[in-house]
């Protein structure tokens, strides 16, 4: 491979083969893109990539960031990275051009970031400018968007998300920030926020705070919350930077991992002139950030895909290798020669099982973003509210699962380097820090898990769920008509009912006053679905992989059904080879990693309640 950050080959396949993202250029708001384009922007992301992104990576771990009188210093090797970032559109891809945008489908550019997120540190200041600018977009007025988008958009200007206060992380809804209402109708903001991700740096001249506050009279509670613009720097009528702002960074975070981000701890209005503009209508905060929270929920998400590809191709290189021990038919001849550990068999099952998850959640990835792609693009009432319908329900499990799976991908990783991977020599202990973040913020994984169960499962009556199953069955019976995989339907399928069977147990419970149980057992069912929803991608690759290596076989004179034939080819041709790779990890899933469900099944349905029964003073003595 030309790089160890992610297998560009899979990349296309899962974009151009499997899901045929291209056919996005039939909608009227995509008709200048093409394939072609498509494929030439993702090379140039790599490259990208390659030349200035991961180079930073070890730099800016050791370098962090620096608070020095009031102003926040990333380390220097962001800066230049930062600049051509800019300037090559990769902060506004899918923003509207009449704001600066470039207009591209959400899943090309998703696609285009995967190459860049395994640095999240780099990657979290243009991406929270780009989440900024989409909410002053859709809830700003007119004036606010001329005034802030385009050089948000243009990443003149940062962005942040200020939610979390000292006493109110995942209740947001016990927040203290004031918004002390002014006459000319602008407010004055006091409190704390903390943990906020990039909230100072010196790579832009100003950065645009949206900040959640009470206005002082409004309620208790989430319903009592709205959500301001609070600019580092006030913006003149001619949009030149005026006073700056009336808050300061009070520390930044000293944290496991993603040194070069900037997690501070914000105090507004300690003079009580700090300037903030009413986003959207008041008492609307909460739905207003949600929209900000769910893409950072997806980006979340995708680090933990990303991190996954870059430790698994990392340690597939080594152990390509690395060389210790001798060959499994020559094991007790001690003059027998070294061979890569690749060859050991405990060795390939930790690389096929990391293959086969990374395959997964890459797929689960895009085709969820490809479905928020049709549903705001195409004229069908009831394609809208299905594709929009499986986004939401998939959420939930996109951040949670592909970041817990991935942080398991890069301690599996560390596992295939052995005493190697626990030190700084190799890159693997710095991807594991940096992962471990991402269970953690934009809403813990098991809050997502109580999402998944209490909202996500029930939204229109179950009818969202409903088509996600639906889904999940029309490729399986698809599946059947191929003979190749065939013998692998009749495990996803019974998954999938098993899955729907778990949802009607839920609500069974729940209907008989048992809601501890679903309650009690939402992670561990977000981790069941997770897999689930893993076996299907995967089916649906092997589908699709069979019939092509099939094709490129048949060209050939290779009879598939020749094992020793169709491995000589396998060996001399990377089509070939990569074809094969794709229907043997989905086998391995299926049949290794999918039968673990069955022990989640029969824990939940023994209803056992000791998590609640247990007295907190029995924990330890």
């Amino acid at each position: 491979m030309a790089n160890l950050i992610l297998d560009e080959r899979d990349q296309k396949f899962v974009l151009f083969e499997m899901l045929q993202a291209q056919k996005l250029c039939d909608f009227p708001k995509f008709t200048e893109f093409s394939q072609d384009m498509f494929e030439m922007i993702l090379n140039e992301a790599q490259k990208f990539a390659v030349e200035e992104v991961f180079p930073t990576l070890e730099e800016s771990d050791k370098q962090g960031c620096k608070l020095v009188d009031g102003q926040v210093h990333v380390p220097e090797c962001f800066h230049r990275p930062y600049k051509l970032f800019c300037e090559a559109g990769w902060n506004c891809m899918s923003a509207p051009p009449e704001f600066g945008g470039q207009g591209l489908p959400f899943i090309m550019r998703i696609a285009a970031h995967e190459w860049f997120m395994h640095n999240f540190a780099f990657s979290s200041y243009p991406g929270l400018g780009e989440g900024a600018a989409h909410l002053i977009h859709v809830y700003g007025t007119e004036e606010q968007k001329q005034k802030y988008l385009p050089k948000m958009n243009s990443g003149q200007w940062g962005g942040t998300m200020c939610l979390t206060e000292p006493n109110a992380g995942t209740d947001v809804g016990n927040l203290s920030t004031r918004a002390i209402r002014q006459p000319d109708g602008t407010f004055r903001i006091k409190g704390t926020k903390m943990f906020i991700t990039g909230g100072d740096q010196d790579l832009t001249e100003n950065i645009i705070h949206p900040v959640l506050a009470r206005i002082e009279g409004d309620p208790a509670g989430t319903k009592g919350i709205s959500i301001f613009i609070v600019p580092k720097y006030l913006v003149n009528s001619d949009g030149s930077l005026g006073r700056r702002n009336d808050f300061e960074i009070a520390k930044i975070e000293e944290k496991m991992g993603i040194h070069g981000s900037s997690t501070c701890v914000i105090n507004f209005g300690d003079n009580g002139e700090c300037y903030g503009e009413l986003l959207g209508n008041e008492r609307e905060g909460m739905k207003i950030m949600f929209q900000m929270m769910n893409e950072a929920r997806v980006a979340t998400g995708l680090q933990g895909v990303t991190s996954a590809s870059i430790a698994y191709l990392h340690a597939l290189q080594y152990t390509k290798e690395r060389l210790q021990g001798s060959s499994l038919m020559e094991f007790k001849n001690p003059e027998a020669p070294r061979v890569p550990i690749i060859e050991h068999p405990d060795v390939r099952r930790m690389l096929l099982w990391m293959k086969s998850n990374v395959d997964s959640m890459r797929a689960l990835m895009y085709y969820a973003t490809l479905c928020g792609d049709i549903a705001m693009n195409t004229k069908d009432e009831s394609e809208v509210d299905k594709r929009l319908g499986i986004f939401e329900v998939l959420t939930p499990i996109i951040k949670a699962y592909c970041t817990d799976v991935g942080f398991r991908v890069t301690e599996t990783a560390m596992q295939c380097y052995g005493g190697y991977g626990y030190c700084s020599e190799y890159p693997i202990e710095q991807f594991m820090r940096d992962e471990k973040i991402a269970s953690i913020y934009e809403g813990t994984n098991g809050i997502q898990a109580l999402d998944l169960i209490g909202r996500k499962l029930g939204m229109k009556k179950g009818t969202y769920f409903m088509h996600l199953l639906g889904e999940m069955n029309s490729t399986v019976a698809q599946a059947r008509e191929n003979l190749q995989v065939k013998d692998l339907c009749d495990d996803v399928q019974a998954a999938i009912n098993s899955l729907a069977e778990m949802s009607l147990f839920f609500a069974s419970s729940a209907k008989a006053g048992k809601f501890l149980i679903p309650v009690g057992n939402a992670y561990p069912f977000l981790m069941m679905m997770g897999k689930v929803v893993s076996a299907w991608m995967l089916l649906w690759q092997a589908d699709v992989a069979s019939q092509k290596l099939s094709s490129l076989s048949g060209e050939r004179g290779v009879d598939t059904a020749d094992r020793g034939a169709l491995n000589a080819l396998v060996k001399e041709n990377k089509e070939a080879a990569f074809y094969d790779g794709k229907i043997k990890g989905a086998r391995y899933f299926i049949k290794n990693v999918l039968p673990e469900i069955e022990g989640t099944i029969k824990a939940i349905k023994s209803e056992d309640l000791s998590i609640m029964e247990i007295a907190a003073e029995s924990f330890a003595s």
